[in-house]
Protein backbone atom coordinates (compact mmCIF):
# COMPACT_ATOMS: atom_id res chain seq x y z
CA UNK A 1 0.00 0.00 0.00
CA UNK A 2 0.95 3.66 -0.27
CA UNK A 3 0.67 6.55 2.19
CA UNK A 4 -0.63 9.97 1.13
CA UNK A 5 -0.52 13.11 3.25
CA UNK A 6 -2.68 16.18 2.62
CA UNK A 7 -1.81 19.30 4.60
CA UNK A 8 -3.98 22.17 5.80
CA UNK A 9 -3.76 24.09 2.51
CA UNK A 10 -5.09 21.08 0.60
CA UNK A 11 -8.28 20.96 2.75
CA UNK A 12 -8.61 24.67 3.56
CA UNK A 13 -12.19 24.98 2.28
CA UNK A 14 -14.95 23.06 0.48
CA UNK A 15 -13.38 23.49 -2.97
CA UNK A 16 -10.08 22.17 -1.63
CA UNK A 17 -11.79 19.08 -0.20
CA UNK A 18 -13.44 18.50 -3.57
CA UNK A 19 -9.98 18.73 -5.13
CA UNK A 20 -8.71 15.98 -2.82
CA UNK A 21 -11.31 13.67 -4.37
CA UNK A 22 -10.18 14.81 -7.83
CA UNK A 23 -6.54 14.01 -6.98
CA UNK A 24 -7.44 10.56 -5.65
CA UNK A 25 -9.42 9.77 -8.79
CA UNK A 26 -6.62 10.94 -11.09
CA UNK A 27 -3.86 8.94 -9.39
CA UNK A 28 -6.25 5.96 -9.08
CA UNK A 29 -4.57 4.14 -6.20
CA UNK A 30 -6.67 1.43 -4.54
CA UNK A 31 -4.76 0.63 -1.34
CA UNK A 32 -4.07 3.85 0.54
CA UNK A 33 -3.62 5.22 4.02
CA UNK A 34 -4.35 8.95 3.87
CA UNK A 35 -3.09 11.34 6.57
CA UNK A 36 -4.90 14.68 6.78
CA UNK A 37 -4.12 17.88 8.69
CA UNK A 38 -6.51 20.40 10.22
CA UNK A 39 -8.30 22.64 7.75
CA UNK A 40 -6.59 25.88 6.74
CA UNK A 41 -5.72 28.00 9.78
CA UNK A 42 -7.72 25.86 12.24
CA UNK A 43 -4.65 25.02 14.34
CA UNK A 44 -3.94 28.73 14.79
CA UNK A 45 -7.57 29.30 15.80
CA UNK A 46 -7.40 26.48 18.34
CA UNK A 47 -4.17 27.92 19.74
CA UNK A 48 -6.04 31.19 20.29
CA UNK A 49 -8.76 29.23 22.10
CA UNK A 50 -6.18 27.61 24.38
CA UNK A 51 -4.62 31.00 25.14
CA UNK A 52 -8.01 32.60 25.85
CA UNK A 53 -9.04 29.68 28.08
CA UNK A 54 -5.89 29.73 30.21
CA UNK A 55 -5.91 33.51 30.50
CA UNK A 56 -9.65 33.46 31.28
CA UNK A 57 -10.53 36.11 28.73
CA UNK A 58 -13.99 37.12 27.51
CA UNK A 59 -13.20 36.04 23.94
CA UNK A 60 -13.33 32.28 24.50
CA UNK A 61 -16.94 31.70 23.51
CA UNK A 62 -16.61 33.99 20.48
CA UNK A 63 -13.49 32.13 19.29
CA UNK A 64 -15.19 28.74 19.56
CA UNK A 65 -18.28 30.01 17.75
CA UNK A 66 -16.08 31.39 14.96
CA UNK A 67 -14.41 28.01 14.52
CA UNK A 68 -17.82 26.29 14.45
CA UNK A 69 -19.07 28.68 11.75
CA UNK A 70 -15.95 28.08 9.65
CA UNK A 71 -16.52 24.32 9.60
CA UNK A 72 -20.31 24.68 9.28
CA UNK A 73 -19.79 26.65 6.07
CA UNK A 74 -17.60 23.87 4.65
CA UNK A 75 -20.19 21.25 5.65
CA UNK A 76 -23.00 23.16 3.98
CA UNK A 77 -21.05 23.41 0.72
CA UNK A 78 -20.07 19.73 0.69
CA UNK A 79 -23.25 18.01 1.87
CA UNK A 80 -26.64 18.75 0.32
CA UNK A 81 -28.45 16.44 2.75
CA UNK A 82 -28.69 18.45 5.96
CA UNK A 83 -29.64 15.27 7.82
CA UNK A 84 -26.35 13.57 6.89
CA UNK A 85 -24.66 11.89 9.83
CA UNK A 86 -21.57 14.07 9.37
CA UNK A 87 -23.39 17.11 10.82
CA UNK A 88 -24.10 15.19 14.02
CA UNK A 89 -20.52 13.90 14.22
CA UNK A 90 -19.02 17.37 13.92
CA UNK A 91 -21.51 18.85 16.40
CA UNK A 92 -20.56 16.10 18.85
CA UNK A 93 -16.87 16.98 18.49
CA UNK A 94 -17.54 20.63 19.32
CA UNK A 95 -19.55 19.51 22.35
CA UNK A 96 -16.56 17.36 23.36
CA UNK A 97 -14.23 20.35 22.93
CA UNK A 98 -16.36 22.54 25.19
CA UNK A 99 -16.76 19.74 27.74
CA UNK A 100 -13.00 19.19 27.80
CA UNK A 101 -12.48 22.86 28.62
CA UNK A 102 -15.19 22.82 31.30
CA UNK A 103 -13.86 19.71 33.05
CA UNK A 104 -10.16 20.42 32.76
CA UNK A 105 -8.35 21.12 36.05
CA UNK A 106 -4.84 21.49 34.69
CA UNK A 107 -3.13 24.85 34.20
CA UNK A 108 -0.19 23.28 32.35
CA UNK A 109 -0.16 24.94 28.94
CA UNK A 110 1.41 22.05 27.01
CA UNK A 111 -1.10 19.49 28.33
CA UNK A 112 -4.11 21.71 27.63
CA UNK A 113 -2.70 22.56 24.20
CA UNK A 114 -2.59 18.93 23.11
CA UNK A 115 -6.08 18.10 24.39
CA UNK A 116 -7.64 21.04 22.53
CA UNK A 117 -5.59 21.63 19.38
CA UNK A 118 -6.01 17.97 18.37
CA UNK A 119 -9.69 18.63 17.62
CA UNK A 120 -8.64 20.30 14.37
CA UNK A 121 -7.42 17.04 12.86
CA UNK A 122 -10.36 15.04 14.21
CA UNK A 123 -12.86 17.44 12.64
CA UNK A 124 -11.11 17.66 9.26
CA UNK A 125 -10.70 13.90 8.84
CA UNK A 126 -14.33 13.18 9.63
CA UNK A 127 -15.47 15.77 7.09
CA UNK A 128 -13.15 14.45 4.36
CA UNK A 129 -13.92 10.81 5.14
CA UNK A 130 -17.68 11.37 5.03
CA UNK A 131 -17.42 13.42 1.83
CA UNK A 132 -15.39 10.74 0.06
CA UNK A 133 -17.86 8.07 1.18
CA UNK A 134 -20.74 10.16 -0.13
CA UNK A 135 -18.98 10.53 -3.50
CA UNK A 136 -18.38 6.81 -3.86
CA UNK A 137 -14.81 6.51 -2.59
CA UNK A 138 -15.37 4.14 0.32
CA UNK A 139 -12.93 4.50 3.20
CA UNK A 140 -12.42 3.65 6.85
CA UNK A 141 -11.87 6.45 9.39
CA UNK A 142 -9.14 5.72 11.94
CA UNK A 143 -8.38 7.59 15.16
CA UNK A 144 -4.59 8.03 15.08
CA UNK A 145 -4.52 8.18 18.88
CA UNK A 146 -5.39 4.48 18.96
CA UNK A 147 -2.36 3.64 16.81
CA UNK A 148 0.49 6.06 17.53
CA UNK A 149 1.59 5.69 21.15
CA UNK A 150 3.99 8.18 22.71
CA UNK A 151 5.58 9.30 25.95
CA UNK A 152 4.10 12.09 28.11
CA UNK A 153 6.07 14.92 26.51
CA UNK A 154 3.19 17.16 25.46
CA UNK A 155 3.55 19.29 22.30
CA UNK A 156 6.62 17.37 21.14
CA UNK A 157 5.91 13.75 22.06
CA UNK A 158 8.38 10.95 21.34
CA UNK A 159 7.00 7.87 19.63
CA UNK A 160 6.99 4.52 21.43
CA UNK A 161 8.08 2.66 18.30
CA UNK A 162 7.73 -0.88 19.61
CA UNK A 163 4.12 -0.42 20.79
CA UNK A 164 3.16 1.67 17.77
CA UNK A 165 4.62 -0.87 15.35
CA UNK A 166 2.73 -3.69 17.04
CA UNK A 167 -0.63 -1.89 16.98
CA UNK A 168 -0.39 -0.60 13.40
CA UNK A 169 0.85 -3.92 12.02
CA UNK A 170 -2.01 -5.78 13.68
CA UNK A 171 -4.94 -3.39 13.27
CA UNK A 172 -4.54 -1.33 10.08
CA UNK A 173 -6.17 -2.86 7.02
CA UNK A 174 -3.71 -2.84 4.12
CA UNK A 175 -6.51 -3.20 1.57
CA UNK A 176 -8.77 -0.35 0.54
CA UNK A 177 -8.58 3.26 1.74
CA UNK A 178 -8.14 4.43 5.33
CA UNK A 179 -8.14 8.04 6.54
CA UNK A 180 -6.47 9.24 9.72
CA UNK A 181 -5.13 12.35 11.41
CA UNK A 182 -1.68 13.83 11.24
CA UNK A 183 0.11 15.38 14.22
CA UNK A 184 -1.63 13.49 17.06
CA UNK A 185 -1.08 10.38 19.18
CA UNK A 186 -1.71 9.34 22.77
CA UNK A 187 0.29 8.27 25.80
CA UNK A 188 -0.06 5.17 27.97
CA UNK A 189 -2.95 6.77 29.86
CA UNK A 190 -4.73 7.60 26.57
CA UNK A 191 -4.31 11.35 26.98
CA UNK A 192 -3.86 13.05 23.63
CA UNK A 193 -0.33 14.09 22.68
CA UNK A 194 1.02 15.92 19.64
CA UNK A 195 4.17 15.25 17.65
CA UNK A 196 5.28 18.87 17.20
CA UNK A 197 3.96 21.71 15.06
CA UNK A 198 3.65 20.66 11.41
CA UNK A 199 3.98 17.02 12.51
CA UNK A 200 1.55 15.52 9.99
CA UNK A 201 4.39 14.63 7.61
CA UNK A 202 5.96 12.72 10.48
CA UNK A 203 2.70 10.83 11.02
CA UNK A 204 2.82 9.72 7.39
CA UNK A 205 6.38 8.51 7.93
CA UNK A 206 5.39 6.57 11.06
CA UNK A 207 2.53 4.74 9.37
CA UNK A 208 4.64 4.05 6.26
CA UNK A 209 7.43 2.56 8.36
CA UNK A 210 5.09 0.36 10.38
CA UNK A 211 3.17 -0.80 7.30
CA UNK A 212 6.25 -1.31 5.10
CA UNK A 213 4.57 1.01 2.61
CA UNK A 214 5.61 1.18 -1.02
CA UNK A 215 5.98 4.98 -0.85
CA UNK A 216 4.86 8.20 0.82
CA UNK A 217 3.46 11.15 -1.15
CA UNK A 218 3.12 14.58 0.44
CA UNK A 219 0.68 16.79 -1.47
CA UNK A 220 1.50 20.52 -1.41
CA UNK A 221 0.49 23.77 -3.11
CA UNK A 222 3.93 23.92 -4.75
CA UNK A 223 5.31 21.70 -7.59
CA UNK A 224 7.61 19.84 -5.18
CA UNK A 225 10.73 20.67 -3.17
CA UNK A 226 12.03 24.02 -4.41
CA UNK A 227 15.51 25.43 -3.92
CA UNK A 228 13.98 28.34 -1.96
CA UNK A 229 10.72 29.38 -0.34
CA UNK A 230 8.64 31.16 -3.03
CA UNK A 231 7.07 33.32 -0.31
CA UNK A 232 10.51 34.82 0.37
CA UNK A 233 12.44 34.56 -2.92
CA UNK A 234 11.21 35.76 -6.30
CA UNK A 235 12.96 33.11 -8.39
CA UNK A 236 12.88 29.44 -7.41
CA UNK A 237 13.61 26.15 -9.13
CA UNK A 238 12.17 22.67 -8.68
CA UNK A 239 14.54 20.01 -7.34
CA UNK A 240 13.65 16.90 -9.35
CA UNK A 241 15.29 14.49 -6.95
CA UNK A 242 17.38 14.56 -3.79
CA UNK A 243 18.81 12.00 -1.40
CA UNK A 244 17.54 11.16 2.08
CA UNK A 245 20.62 12.77 3.61
CA UNK A 246 20.13 15.99 1.64
CA UNK A 247 16.45 16.10 2.62
CA UNK A 248 17.42 15.71 6.29
CA UNK A 249 19.94 18.54 5.95
CA UNK A 250 17.38 20.84 4.30
CA UNK A 251 14.73 19.98 6.90
CA UNK A 252 17.17 20.47 9.79
CA UNK A 253 18.11 23.94 8.58
CA UNK A 254 14.44 24.87 8.31
CA UNK A 255 13.11 24.01 4.85
CA UNK A 256 9.37 24.06 5.54
CA UNK A 257 8.31 21.66 2.78
CA UNK A 258 9.34 18.55 4.77
CA UNK A 259 9.07 18.01 8.52
CA UNK A 260 12.55 17.29 10.00
CA UNK A 261 11.53 13.97 11.59
CA UNK A 262 9.78 12.58 8.52
CA UNK A 263 12.81 11.29 6.64
CA UNK A 264 14.36 9.15 9.39
CA UNK A 265 11.82 6.29 9.51
CA UNK A 266 11.58 6.27 5.71
CA UNK A 267 15.34 6.10 5.32
CA UNK A 268 15.61 3.10 7.65
CA UNK A 269 13.45 1.03 5.29
CA UNK A 270 14.37 2.89 2.09
CA UNK A 271 10.77 3.92 1.46
CA UNK A 272 10.68 6.58 -1.30
CA UNK A 273 9.16 9.97 -0.52
CA UNK A 274 7.47 12.06 -3.19
CA UNK A 275 6.55 15.73 -2.78
CA UNK A 276 3.89 16.62 -5.34
CA UNK A 277 1.41 19.33 -6.27
CA UNK A 278 -2.26 18.76 -5.49
CA UNK A 279 -2.96 21.29 -8.26
CA UNK A 280 -1.16 19.17 -10.87
CA UNK A 281 -1.21 15.65 -9.44
CA UNK A 282 0.12 13.84 -12.51
CA UNK A 283 3.36 15.86 -12.60
CA UNK A 284 6.46 14.14 -11.19
CA UNK A 285 7.23 16.56 -8.37
CA UNK A 286 10.31 15.74 -6.28
CA UNK A 287 11.50 12.26 -5.35
CA UNK A 288 13.54 11.60 -2.22
CA UNK A 289 15.46 8.33 -2.30
CA UNK A 290 18.69 6.74 -1.13
CA UNK A 291 21.90 8.01 -2.69
CA UNK A 292 20.49 9.96 -5.62
CA UNK A 293 22.33 13.22 -6.32
CA UNK A 294 20.79 16.65 -6.05
CA UNK A 295 19.22 17.45 -9.42
CA UNK A 296 19.69 20.15 -10.53
CA UNK A 297 22.88 20.93 -8.62
CA UNK A 298 22.35 24.51 -7.43
CA UNK A 299 22.31 26.58 -4.24
CA UNK A 300 19.36 25.96 -1.91
CA UNK A 301 18.20 28.88 0.25
CA UNK A 302 16.49 28.47 3.63
CA UNK A 303 15.18 31.17 5.97
CA UNK A 304 14.13 30.81 9.61
CA UNK A 305 12.57 33.95 11.04
CA UNK A 306 11.88 35.06 14.63
CA UNK A 307 15.08 33.53 15.97
CA UNK A 308 17.11 34.68 18.98
CA UNK A 309 20.86 35.27 18.74
CA UNK A 310 22.53 34.82 22.13
CA UNK A 311 26.18 35.48 22.92
CA UNK A 312 27.68 34.31 26.21
CA UNK A 313 31.03 35.02 27.82
CA UNK A 314 32.32 34.03 31.23
CA UNK A 315 32.06 36.59 34.01
CA UNK A 316 35.75 36.20 34.90
CA UNK A 317 36.99 36.04 31.26
CA UNK A 318 37.97 32.39 31.64
CA UNK A 319 37.93 30.11 28.61
CA UNK A 320 34.70 28.62 27.26
CA UNK A 321 35.72 24.96 27.48
CA UNK A 322 33.96 21.62 27.04
CA UNK A 323 32.48 21.52 30.54
CA UNK A 324 31.07 25.04 30.12
CA UNK A 325 29.51 24.18 26.76
CA UNK A 326 28.04 21.02 28.29
CA UNK A 327 26.44 23.10 31.06
CA UNK A 328 25.02 25.55 28.51
CA UNK A 329 23.49 22.80 26.39
CA UNK A 330 22.02 21.18 29.47
CA UNK A 331 20.17 24.44 30.14
CA UNK A 332 18.98 24.62 26.53
CA UNK A 333 17.63 21.08 26.79
CA UNK A 334 15.92 21.76 30.10
CA UNK A 335 14.13 24.80 28.66
CA UNK A 336 13.26 23.08 25.35
CA UNK A 337 14.93 25.60 23.06
CA UNK A 338 16.34 24.36 19.76
CA UNK A 339 19.85 25.35 18.69
CA UNK A 340 20.11 26.16 14.99
CA UNK A 341 23.64 27.58 14.83
CA UNK A 342 26.74 27.48 17.04
CA UNK A 343 29.90 29.61 17.00
CA UNK A 344 32.50 29.88 19.72
CA UNK A 345 35.87 31.44 20.44
CA UNK A 346 38.19 31.23 23.44
CA UNK A 347 36.03 33.37 25.74
CA UNK A 348 32.65 33.61 23.98
CA UNK A 349 29.93 31.31 22.75
CA UNK A 350 27.16 32.34 20.36
CA UNK A 351 24.04 30.42 19.36
CA UNK A 352 20.96 31.08 17.27
CA UNK A 353 17.92 29.71 19.09
CA UNK A 354 14.39 28.73 18.12
CA UNK A 355 12.17 29.38 21.15
CA UNK A 356 9.07 27.55 19.92
CA UNK A 357 7.83 26.86 23.47
CA UNK A 358 8.31 30.45 24.72
CA UNK A 359 10.81 29.49 27.42
CA UNK A 360 13.55 32.02 26.62
CA UNK A 361 12.74 34.48 29.41
CA UNK A 362 13.18 31.85 32.12
CA UNK A 363 16.32 30.56 30.39
CA UNK A 364 17.73 34.10 30.16
CA UNK A 365 17.36 34.67 33.90
CA UNK A 366 19.48 31.60 34.64
CA UNK A 367 22.08 32.42 31.99
CA UNK A 368 22.57 35.90 33.44
CA UNK A 369 23.48 34.37 36.80
CA UNK A 370 26.34 32.44 35.19
CA UNK A 371 27.48 34.42 32.15
CA UNK A 372 27.74 37.84 30.62
CA UNK A 373 24.84 37.79 28.13
CA UNK A 374 24.00 39.81 25.05
CA UNK A 375 21.13 38.87 22.77
CA UNK A 376 19.02 39.97 19.81
CA UNK A 377 15.42 38.86 19.32
CA UNK A 378 13.50 38.73 16.06
CA UNK A 379 16.55 37.91 13.95
CA UNK A 380 16.52 35.81 10.77
CA UNK A 381 18.79 32.84 10.12
CA UNK A 382 19.67 32.36 6.45
CA UNK A 383 21.23 29.13 5.22
CA UNK A 384 22.61 28.25 1.79
CA UNK A 385 23.26 24.61 1.00
CA UNK A 386 25.78 24.13 -1.86
CA UNK A 387 26.66 27.81 -1.81
CA UNK A 388 28.58 29.73 -4.45
CA UNK A 389 30.26 33.12 -4.17
CA UNK A 390 27.44 34.60 -6.24
CA UNK A 391 24.76 33.14 -3.96
CA UNK A 392 26.49 34.56 -0.87
CA UNK A 393 26.78 38.01 -2.45
CA UNK A 394 23.10 37.87 -3.39
CA UNK A 395 22.02 36.90 0.13
CA UNK A 396 24.21 39.41 1.98
CA UNK A 397 23.13 42.40 -0.09
CA UNK A 398 21.60 45.22 2.00
CA UNK A 399 21.46 43.16 5.20
CA UNK A 400 22.62 44.05 8.71
CA UNK A 401 24.74 40.95 9.40
CA UNK A 402 25.27 39.95 13.04
CA UNK A 403 27.07 36.64 12.51
CA UNK A 404 28.08 34.36 9.66
CA UNK A 405 29.99 31.14 9.13
CA UNK A 406 30.52 28.44 6.52
CA UNK A 407 31.50 24.79 6.24
CA UNK A 408 32.29 22.77 3.10
CA UNK A 409 28.69 22.67 1.88
CA UNK A 410 26.78 25.13 4.04
CA UNK A 411 26.84 28.89 4.56
CA UNK A 412 24.85 30.50 7.39
CA UNK A 413 24.19 34.10 8.29
CA UNK A 414 22.20 35.81 11.03
CA UNK A 415 20.77 39.23 10.24
CA UNK A 416 18.63 41.73 12.10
Amino acid sequence: MKVFKFGGASVKDADAVKNVLKVLKEVNETNLLIVISAMGKTTNALEDIVKSYLEDTQELEVLIEGLERFHAQILQELFTDKQAVVFEKIQRLFVDLKTTLERNKSTQYDYVYDQIVSFGELISTIIVSEYLNQRGLQNQWLDARNFIKTNNYYRDAKVDWETTQSIISEKVNRNGVSITQGFIGSNANNFTTTLGREGSDYTAGIFAYCLNAESVSIWKDVPGVLNADPRVFDETQLLHHISYSEAIELAFYGASVIHPKTIQPLQRKEIPLYVKSFLNPLEDGTSVKKGQPLDPQLPCYIVKKNQILVSLSSLDFSFIVESTISEIFSLFHKHHVKVDLIQNSAISFSVCLDDKFDRFDSLLAILKEKFRVTYNTGVSLFTIRHFTNESIEFLEKDKDILLKQMTRETYQMVSQ
